[in-house]
């Protein structure tokens, strides 16, 4: 029998399939959304990333001190809460586990709290945040984030939907009991798995 290629290309078609969520459709944009203004810095010395909460003694990280943790290549696909998917992307930032080098937790600590700037937060457990998939961005495609996508520095979780990546991320809490962010009382889902389609939670 010769091959041409037919069974290739439908493997190639269900691969790409598996990784669309069901509900989304691709993008080759980045659309752009959140509650609220863009933040925009003009003077770097003043911001800073607190770690506090159930820790053994809180930290802070300056922008300078950020800038000299060593950096990792990511790749990955994203889903937005709206339905739109973006595969392949290659993002640049700090992983988990360094930024955790700067602190000690507490047995009790099973959450996590994002703290963003202008008050806005999203919440997710320990072992999602501690994932060695999830990391600390600051580069998107080989260029800086924007204002608009989070700089300078974004958290991507992107096994969740893409609203529980914090933009503009100032703070990270450890909690032991979960408790909801900014949109998660207002009607999204506590968790946000995108292939069980966990979008909304009303009840």
């Amino acid at each position: 029998m010769v091959n041409n290629g037919t069974d290739s290309k439908s493997k190639e078609e269900r691969d790409l399939a598996s990784r669309i969520p069901p509900g989304q459709r691709v993008t080759e944009g980045f659309p752009v959304l959140h509650h609220g203004s863009v933040p925009y810095y003009n003077d770097m010395g003043k911001w800073n990333l607190r770690l506090f909460g159930l820790v053994e003694e809180e930290a802070v990280i300056t922008y300078s001190e950020f800038l000299k943790l060593p950096k990792q290549e990511f790749g990955n696909d994203i889903h937005c809460v709206t339905t739109w998917s973006k595969l392949d992307n290659v993002w640049e930032g700090v992983a988990v586990a360094t930024i955790m080098e700067k602190v000690k937790l507490k047995p009790e600590a099973k959450y996590v709290m994002l703290h963003a700037e202008h008050g806005w937060t999203t919440n997710l457990p320990i072992e999602d945040f501690l994932r060695e998939t999830s990391f600390l961005a600051m580069r998107h495609n080989g260029e800086l984030l924007t204002p608009e996508h989070g700089y300078p520095v974004r958290m991507v979780v992107p096994h969740l939907y893409f609203w529980k990546s914090a933009k503009w991320l100032r703070g990270i809490e450890f909690m032991a009991a979960d408790k909801p962010g900014f949109w998660e009382r207002n009607g999204y889902h506590m968790y946000g798995d995108p292939f069980a389609e966990q979008r909304y939670d009303f009840d």
